[in-house]
């Protein structure tokens, strides 16, 4: 595990965290408007 943390900075992990749940949530926002206008 040291390996990987000395490979990769801190910030970057957190920078690729952000964006993995910034992606899940534009998804999940998509997700609700296709569901919202199939039943209207």
């Amino acid at each position: 595990m040291s390996d990987i943390e000395e490979r990769f900075p801190r910030a970057l992990w957190i920078r690729l965290i952000i964006y993995i749940a910034v992606g899940h949530v534009l998804a999940a926002f998509i997700w609700l408007l296709f569901e919202v206008g199939a039943k209207q």
